[in-house]
């Protein structure tokens, strides 16, 4: 994951300001909270957290559809 340095806020700054950083995921659209200076948390906006979720269901989805196309012989088998 590829993480602007704009956006990196430290725990302590976060616990303290936690608006400034809630503006900062609004003009940025996330932010790494850093812990002991490694990123830790991501806060992020949680329409694009549903994104993210939709967009991993529907992988999920295509992968299912694959299989059961690559293997319907096995299934129909199994079905019986």
């Amino acid at each position: 994951m590829t993480i602007d340095t704009n956006n990196l806020v430290s725990i302590t700054e976060a616990n303290q300001n936690f608006s400034k950083v809630a503006r900062l995921v609004d003009e940025k659209g996330a932010a790494v909270i850093l812990k002991n200076n490694v990123p830790r948390y991501i806060l992020m906006e949680f329409s694009e957290v549903e994104k993210m979720q939709a967009a991993a269901d529907e992988d999920v989805e295509v992968v299912s559809k694959r299989l059961m196309a690559k293997y319907a012989e096995t299934y129909k088998e199994l079905a019986k």
